[in-house]
């Protein structure tokens, strides 16, 4: 209303659907035009308002034609406004003589993309018209990115006419189908000068994005303006205008706004959005461009004009000329379980031919739509240079010469690297790249291998090699192969715990006082008798040796220090020969099998074994251009061996392999086939690079890209994994491993089988022999510790015992004697035998008595001292002898007054025998009548 008051002639805008209403009100009441460029739904025709923007109703006509075109009959509308519904009500109605359509209708916000494309994706609809506001555009591309719904399979139509001013560089390579209009031809050369005009005028700059393309709004604007300016200038020529001030208050209308609007009203120009003509204030004339996605940017494929209809000027966008009706010639090579043949006559064309690429070609034929024709080769190779003239044999020949469009089978995809990547490509591969047609990139590993980068699915595949060797015959027996259940460290440490557990015994054995014992009770008549230490040295490794091998002893510990070392030993022992025996089980229960080959390092350092590959194909190239040291070794020895490693066929390589020494390098796939079906082969080895399969078209073909995404496609869906289960994993056609293992009856065990050993099918064994590092760990780190700590203990009780002995036993001074000497008389049932006690006895018990009056002089310490180094001496020759002090000296005065005189044999100590200490005579009747 304040710029009313100055005298204008025209209203532009606004865009906010809500404030154009009312200055239409305003307008209408003051007779000013009014010209707009926005959507409005409003039906009503309006005198002095003009919108350049498309009538919705026509909008929806071309959607529908597209629509139509399409053969779209599952579509999903997502909206985003809240009279998006509204906007795009007849694109729901059902046409009378359209095909039956089913049309999903979904509001949605930034916050509900994923939700709304979830459930979409979860329908499995394919098919979506897009209406969001500008500025969530990118959100709603992000959230396409996220879902995994950019593919082929997947079509979006957009509303929007600015579709060019989005990124869509992620979306150019996967092959997803993206469609939208659009106003301004940026193509035509009206457009591109006004635009280099807009971009010299700096105010305004901002009218144009980084692409150089005006969005559709500013366009609409400045299209009202031309309009405005075309209608005033024809209204100048046949009247005069005079302007005036009109005021809202007083509601007086302009006299000359009604022949102005009439005059605009009646314009007919081309602008920046095509082709400007108004009826009834609504434009009714104008030119929409279908814009397709394609590999390189947004095309023009087409266009719509009122009352035309569509326009599709290029087919090959949605429908590429050739791609239906059409039958291909399919050739490639008999290969199990690839393509094989039925030899029978009643199978005529395709159906002679069976297997894993047949199966997969004809899912791939059903999903594009083409009918093919399957030939053989003629010479039965895939095909590898020439390395003197250069030509290729094989199926690449047949496709170099181009002169049908064939599709190839069983070929590799190969790739090679790209030009700055020098040394590191593979001559073969350049040449395949070169004659086939597609685009390629290398990158570098770690392990320094080549590989081949699959720009479909964005991963890195290529040709699986492994090596092939026949089943290893079984190993020859060794003589002490007994041994085998146990890691020889194992063995050693059994044999220092037994010398250390024997010497244990021993030492504590002496060192302890109630291992000391009489061994003739009835003659310990003095104060000092003879006793007797079972375990001796050779005793104590008997014992210990005994017990190890389960059999045990006639010796048996008495004091708890001994009792303690032999508890520990023989917890020791059950460990051990429990251990030994569930190993040993194993040894004797199946078979090992010796590999003489691991892996290509050990290939290539032996002569003894020959190795070779296909006489053809790219296994054979791999080795010869190889830059890694190994296979170049290898395919030296392979090339100057005679007689010649290689093989035309995989059966000939086969047959070799079972002959004897002969490994065959080949796929890991045919690989997995053979060995599945032949329980005399084995892979060894890993793999010695990486690469796949593929199928190869001629240069240009445009085919190539189709059938690679719907191989993805099949990949996705897991159809080629049940088609490789079928062919390679059937359970009539595969051997049994396992039958050798699962005997019902044990063979008796000889000399031969004894030392026999093998983890083919106890996999827990494998890893006890394979890896012997572990025994040590599984016995070594447990049952050791205890039998280390029982012998400390042992010692420790043993020491107790000692000193607890020492003490109890030390004589109190007040019975302190001079040494008397005295006799000692044993009377039994032999009469005429008298004791006689020498001079020499006399003496040595003298003597005694005066170590013992030297002894009391002494400190305890010295005397335990001297106690010890006595209890490892060993008297009495190997029975272990020693003396022994009586428990006190007052038993030594009782047995000084006993006598004995009977018939029955008695030993007593005469009552008159005075000294302290005596040398009790252990002797049986013979040593008697010998004195």
């Amino acid at each position: 209303c304040q710029q009313v008051k100055y005298g204008v002639q025209a209203i532009f805008g606004p865009a906010d659907p809500v404030l154009g209403q009312h200055i239409h009100s305003i307008c209408d009441a003051l007779d000013i035009p009014h010209l707009e460029a926005r959507l409005d739904l409003d039906q009503e025709t309006r005198e002095f308002s003009i919108n350049l923007y498309p009538a919705q109703s026509l909008l929806n006509a071309a959607f529908r034609d597209v629509m139509n075109y399409l053969n779209w009959t599952r579509v999903a509308i997502v909206y985003e406004d809240d009279y998006g519904l509204i906007k795009l009500r007849d694109l729901v109605k059902q046409p009378k003589k359209s095909p039956e359509q089913e049309i999903y209708l979904r509001q949605a916000d930034v916050d509900t993309y994923r939700a709304i494309l979830s459930e979409i994706k979860a329908k499995e609809i394919r098919n979506l018209i897009v209406d969001t506001k500008p500025e969530n555009m990118h959100h709603f591309l992000r959230m396409i990115l996220e879902m995994q719904m950019n593919d082929y399979n997947y079509h979006y139509f957009f509303t929007t006419f600015d579709i060019e001013t989005f990124d869509l560089e992620d979306f150019k390579y996967n092959f997803v189908n993206i469609t939208a209009f659009r106003l301004v031809d940026a193509d035509d050369v009206g457009v591109r000068g006004i635009l280099r005009d807009m971009e010299k005028f700096q105010s305004a700059g901002n009218l144009l994005n980084r692409s150089h393309v005006i969005q559709a709004e500013p366009a609409l604007m400045y299209d009202s303006v031309q309009a405005f300016a075309v209608g005033l200038r024809t209204l100048e020529h046949s009247h005069s205008l005079r302007p005036m001030n009109i005021s809202c208050e007083l509601e007086h209308p302009w006299d000359g706004g009604l022949s102005l609007i009439n005059y605009i009203n009646s314009v007919e120009m081309k602008g920046l959005s095509g082709p400007i003509e108004f009826k009834e204030g609504r434009r009714i004339q104008f030119k929409l461009d279908l814009l397709k996605l394609k590999q390189h940017s947004l095309v023009k494929v087409g266009e719509w004009r009122p009352g035309l209809g569509i326009n599709v000027t290029d087919r090959t966008a949605f429908f590429e000329p050739g791609l239906t009706n059409v039958t291909l010639v399919v050739i490639t090579i008999l290969e199990t379980p690839y393509v094989m043949m039925h030899r029978d006559k009643k199978h005529t064309g395709n159906s002679r031919f069976y297997g894993f690429c047949v199966d997969l070609l004809e899912m791939v034929a059903q999903k594009l739509g083409f009918a093919y024709e399957l030939e053989l080769v003629p010479d039965q190779k895939y095909g590898a240079p020439d390395p003197v003239t250069g030509e290729w044999n094989g199926m690449v020949r047949e496709l170099m010469r181009h002169e049908q469009p064939y599709v190839m089978l069983r070929t590799r995809g190969n790739h090679s690297g790209n030009d700055h990547y020098e040394g590191f490509c593979i001559d073969l591969l350049k040449e395949i790249a070169r004659m086939v047609g597609f685009t390629y990139k290398i990158e570098l590993v770690p392990d320094g291998k080549y590989g081949v980068y699959n720009y479909e699915t964005g991963e890195w595949n290529g040709i699986v090699r492994q090596l092939m060797d026949k089943v290893p015959t079984r190993h020859q027996a060794r003589l002490f192969s007994f041994m085998n259940p146990l890691a020889i460290e194992i063995w050693l440490y059994v044999l220092a715990a037994y010398i250390l557990v024997s010497v244990t015994m021993f030492v504590v054995a002496r060192f302890s006082p109630y291992e000391w014992n009489n061994p003739h009770p009835c003659h310990s008549q003095g104060p000092v008798e003879m006793v007797e230490n079972q375990f001796s040295l050779a005793n104590s490794f008997w014992f210990t040796i005994g017990t190890l091998m389960q059999q045990g002893s006639d010796l048996n510990p008495k004091a708890t220090s001994t009792r303690i070392v032999s508890g520990v030993w023989w917890f020791f022992t059950l460990i051990i020969i429990a251990s030994y025996t569930a190993n040993l089980a194993a040894f004797l229960t199946v078979e090992r099998m010796i590999t003489p080959i691991e892996n290509a390092e050990d290939l290539a350092g032996q002569t003894d074994i020959s190795y070779g590959t296909l006489d053809s194909g790219s296994t054979m190239t791999f080795f010869r251009d190889s830059m890694i040291e190994t296979y170049k070794k290898m395919w030296r020895f392979m090339e100057n061996r005679k007689p010649s490693v290689f093989v035309p066929t995989y059966e000939e390589g086969i047959k070799r392999v079972l002959q004897g020494n002969y490994a065959f390098l080949m796929e890991s796939t045919m690989l997995d086939y053979i060995v599945q079906r032949d329980c005399n082969l084995t892979q060894i080895g890993g793999l010695l690079d990486s690469k796949g399969y593929g199928i190869a078209t001629p240069m240009g073909s445009p085919w190539r890209d189709k059938i690679s995404l719907a191989i993805l496609e099949l990949q996705e869906k897991g159809e080629i994994q049940i088609l490789y289960d079928k062919w390679w994993k059937s359970p009539s056609d595969t051997c049994m491993r396992n039958d050798k293992g699962k005997e019902s009856k044990a063979n008796a065990l000889g000399v031969d089988n004894i030392g026999r050993y093998s983890f083919d099918d106890l996999q827990s064994c494998i890893q006890l022999c394979n890896k012997r590092s572990n025994s040590p760990s599984l016995i070594a780190g447990g049952i050791f510790v205890v039998l280390l700590c029982g012998l400390t203990f042992a010692t420790l009780i043993a020491i107790f015992e000692f000193c607890y002995n020492s003490k109890r036993n030390a004589p109190p001074e007040s019975e302190h004697a001079s040494p008397i000497p005295g006799t000692t008389s044993c009377s039994g049932s032999l009469q005429g035998i008298s004791q006689v006690i020498d001079a020499q006895q006399q003496q040595q018990q003298q003597q005694e008595v005066a170590e013992l009056h030297q002894q009391e002089q002494e400190s305890l310490c010295s005397e335990m001292a001297r106690e010890f180094c006595r209890a490892m001496r060993c008297f009495g020759g190997g029975a272990g002898r020693r003396r022994r002090q009586q428990q006190s000296l007052a038993d030594a005065k009782r047995s000084r007054r006993t006598a004995a005189r009977s018939a029955r044999p008695t030993c007593r100590a005469t009552p008159s025998t005075p000294p302290l200490l005596y040398r009790s005579m252990a002797f049986d009747r013979r040593d008697k009548i010998n004195d």
